[in-house]
């Protein structure tokens, strides 16, 4: 059986949500500022710095460095590997759309979800994908079966982020692409 498409809705992967503002009159300027180097920009470090304060992924456990470095990337523009205010905003809204989500499908509220609950929360944000696709996402994804908050966020972004490249080079809209090596290689080690 097929699965065409690449599902998620236009806004990014992540139910609801909106981005944009004016620093100096927006509540998240305080975090951002907070850690915001001279330059006025935020690196992995500083990012998972932040996000610890905010209690973000709950019980004050920092997110993984390389899970920042990926939220840094799926909105870095200017290739800078650090992130600006407008950029962390937006980041801001898409981490409460993914939370908000994880929450919904983690009934039991052992701040985890399991493998059908992943496989509901993927559906829910628009991803059409096959049965053996969830179950490498949720091989990789999984400690013994259960994927916390961190992991997930990861997973997110590396659909959104694989979904958008894929996106830009289906030029029929057919669920197909053609991939030179090295734009293969540039695609998936760039998330």
């Amino acid at each position: 059986m097929a699965y065409p498409g690449y599902g998620a809705p236009a806004q990014g992967g992540f139910p609801g949500g909106q981005h944009g503002g004016f620093p100096g009159q927006d509540p998240l300027y305080g975090y951002f500022a907070a850690v915001a180097g001279q330059d006025g920009q935020i690196s992995a470090e500083e990012l998972q710095t932040c996000l610890t304060q905010a209690n973000f992924s709950g019980g004050y456990k920092p997110f993984n460095l390389e899970t920042c470095r990926l939220m840094i990337n799926m909105l870095d523009r200017d290739m800078s590997a650090t992130m600006g205010f407008a950029e962390f905003k937006e980041l801001w809204s898409v981490l409460n759309g993914w939370k908000q989500n994880f929450m919904t499908f983690d009934r039991d509220r052992s701040g985890t979800v399991e493998g059908p609950e992943m496989q509901q929360a993927v559906a829910s944000m628009g991803y059409k994908l096959s049965p053996q696709a969830m179950n490498i996402i949720v091989k990789r994804y999984s400690t013994h079966g259960r994927i916390v908050f961190d992991d997930y966020v990861a997973c997110c972004i590396k659909l959104r982020t694989l979904s958008n490249l894929f996106q830009r080079r289906d030029t029929n809209r057919q669920g197909t692409a053609l991939f030179q090596y090295d734009d293969f290689i540039q695609c998936t080690m760039s998330t």
